[in-house]
């Protein structure tokens, strides 16, 4: 236990030393506690008043439907959170077990302390107050079922850590080639988005007056012997005097806590074992991509840049989200068809996501070119050169294919469609621009490409907050067309909202221009901070 509490006094210790050296996670930290505070506050307001409709609903109906809705919303949010901390958060790389190699620690101790300062982080801890606050709804039906809801806070709480600690050692250790982890990196994140969107897409593809809760109580049924949803069933089983029940629950969650132990132990072991094991090398014949672009500087930068982009995981996604996009709202779209055409304007925010952090992707790679005296405007232009090219031609496909589900969809404005899709293409290069400029600005660390689920210390709060800053940006810059649309549909209606595409075009060209440009200016200016900033996240990924 002294092991234990030493590396949650070292978490906390880092922690502090972090914020004090970096003024941008000083202030995540803060808008970090305040969400979090804020999350707290409005569960235990609406877990009251929850808990006094059912007061007032003394039926077994009620009971029954916050029954259900309880083991499948808890069992949703269990699979989310354990996803989303692979994605978003991955293996700390600062408090990983191989940190603590030489220290000689026993490995049941080391990996009982790493999942406890899981639990002693700020969303853990709020996570603990979440849960322990969800009794409030049971307060009406008597002190046994909230007691048997204060029991379960803890069990549901360990159990989801236990898992999401078991997927990320299983995500690092078991899968050691970067081609593995590459393709489950791109799995993962079209995992998380498919069950992020799962209850619009059943909404919006069913109506929601065909959903009835008959249909989820099977579900429930199944998914409450299960580790994902026995905890949020133990208050029922207890009002319900089912304790035998109770207690085969309560025993499945602490098993399931003792195999994610074992198995993460034998885990961290075979890392051991088979650290520092070769990859196998490909090797290609010819100078690829370098044959198809220009002899130049620039034309250099986008060879290297393309061959970069497809065998890096990170960034493969801006490659799969249109398609993703398309998927989600061409199934969402069966009530209402124009709903199709989000794909292309929504694709269009979110591909220049990467570029808007792309010096910090490429590296300690962008050393050569401050050394060898490449200009701002090269390396600007380069970049711009290919994201331009796939990017349009990209999205004027996904356009085409939404145009083909608009019309199966029994739409009839086709002109709408058009203006979506080249508004789209406006915005996209808009969009472009702007990361043109973030990305000399506004740089955050992230994942190591050997390793795409690992976290550099400090990672997460930087990469929830300032990604939001260009995409913030693109909107402001795209006002012209916005008016334009405006005025145009006031003015004459449906007629004339061709003229929109243009304005959307040409705004979105002069943005790129300016973008290219002062972007260039700004990492002429900047080239030594950007290096000093590069190799210290270089130190992070380590």
């Amino acid at each position: 236990m002294r092991t234990a509490m030493l590396i949650v006094r070292l978490r906390w210790s880092l922690t502090w030393a972090y914020l004090r050296k970096s003024s941008w996670q000083t202030i995540g930290f803060v808008i970090g506690a305040i969400f979090a505070v804020g999350c707290v506050a409005g569960v235990a307001r609406g877990a009251w008043e929850i808990g006094s409709l059912l007061g007032r609903s003394p039926d077994g109906n009620a009971l029954h439907a916050t029954n259900t809705v309880m083991i499948v919303g808890g069992t949703f949010a269990f699979l989310l959170t354990a996803i989303l901390q692979l994605m978003l958060f991955g293996q700390g790389s600062t408090l990983s077990a191989d940190r603590f190699a030489l220290f000689g620690m026993r490995d049941r101790e080391l990996q009982f302390g790493l999942t406890l300062s899981g639990l002693c982080g700020i969303p853990g801890i709020a996570s603990l107050a979440v849960c322990f606050l969800i009794s409030l709804m049971y307060r009406s039906y008597g002190g046994v079922m909230v007691v048997a809801a204060l029991v379960a806070a803890p069990l549901t709480l360990v159990t989801i850590v236990s898992v999401s600690k078991l997927i990320m050692s299983a995500a690092t250790s078991l899968l050691r080639s970067r081609r593995s982890q590459s393709i489950l990196y791109v799995v993962i994140i079209l995992v998380f988005i498919l069950v992020a969107n799962g209850p619009n897409i059943v909404i919006n593809s069913f109506g929601i007056e065909q959903l009835h809760l008959e249909l989820f109580t099977g579900i429930a049924s199944m998914l409450a012997w299960t580790p994902f949803g026995a905890g949020f069933q133990l208050p029922f089983d207890a009002l319900a005097g089912h304790w035998l029940f109770f207690v085969i629950r309560v025993a499945m969650l602490l098993l399931t806590w003792l195999l994610c132990f074992i198995a993460s132990i034998w885990l961290m072991r075979r890392e051991r074992l088979v650290a520092g094991a070769s990859e196998k090398v490909v090797l290609r014949k010819g100078i690829g991509s370098f044959s198809r672009m220009p002899d130049s500087v620039s034309g250099a930068i986008s060879a290297r840049y393309l061959t970069y982009l497809l065998r890096d995981p990170r960034q493969t996604m801006v490659l799969l989200m249109p398609i993703v996009f398309l998927g989600l709202f061409a199934i969402q779209s069966a009530s209402f068809p124009e709903l199709v055409f989000m794909a292309p304007l929504m694709s269009a925010l979110f591909m220049m996501m990467p570029e808007s952090n792309g010096l910090a992707y490429d590296g300690m790679g962008l050393t050569m070119h401050v050394q060898i005296g490449v200009r701002g405007i090269d390396d600007r232009v380069g970049r711009v050169r290919v994201l331009a090219f796939m990017g349009c031609v990209y999205l004027v496909l996904i356009g085409i294919v939404s145009l083909v589900v608009y019309d199966l969809r029994g739409g009839r404005f086709v002109t709408i469609g058009l203006v979506c899709i080249l508004c789209g293409v406006g915005i996209y290069l808009a969009s472009l621009g702007v990361a043109e400029v973030c990305s000399c600005l506004f740089m955050y660390p992230v994942a190591s490409l050997a390793k795409p689920f690992s976290s550099p210390q400090g990672r997460a709060v930087s990469q929830g907050f300032l990604p939001f800053i260009p995409m913030l940006a693109s909107g402001v810059v795209m006002i012209p067309t916005a008016l334009a649309v405006i005025l145009i549909v006031v003015l004459s209606g449906m007629t004339l909202l061709w003229i929109a595409i243009p304005v959307a075009l040409v705004n979105g060209l002069l943005v790129l221009w300016l973008g290219i440009v002062l972007g260039g200016r700004i990492m002429d200016a900047r080239q030594l901070k950007i290096v000093e900033t590069l190799t210290h996240f270089a130190e992070l990924q380590r």
